[in-house]
């Protein structure tokens, strides 16, 4: 089953929206990379980088990440790592890690659920 890890700035948000995810996926492996080493805002590529190799399987890892800085860590995470099946997904973080986790509940596979997590970006919440 494709994992995720959920990057951002501050560690409340991250588990914030890991603990929606796991309300809809309870079985998906899915972490909370956020905030600095220190538990202050900022980003950790180190962290990023723990729970990638926490989670990390043959079926794969989706990365979603904030914005800023916190994709900045997340991509040197995926080069430092050089896994084949690690993904750095361009969606919304709580829109797309909902959508992610649904998917990999559903054996969808990482390049489904990348595609499906990117179209998070057109959802609209009002008619």
């Amino acid at each position: 089953m494709v994992g995720i890890v959920v990057a951002s700035h501050s560690s409340r948000l991250a588990e914030g929206v890991v603990e929606v995810a796991q309300m809809m996926a309870p079985d998906v492996p899915i972490i909370a990379a956020g905030g600095m080493d220190d538990g202050s805002c900022g980003t950790s590529c180190r962290k990023i980088i723990g729970a990638v190799k926490k989670i990390y399987s043959d079926d794969g890892v989706a990365l979603i990440a904030d914005i800023g800085s916190s994709i900045l860590s997340a991509e040197m995470a995926v080069e430092i790592l050089q896994r084949p099946k690690l993904k750095l997904v361009d969606c919304p973080l709580v829109e797309g890690t909902l959508i992610a986790a649904v998917e990999a509940k559903l054996g969808k596979s990482l390049d489904e659920i990348e595609s499906s997590a990117i179209r998070a970006r057109s959802i609209r919440k009002l008619a």
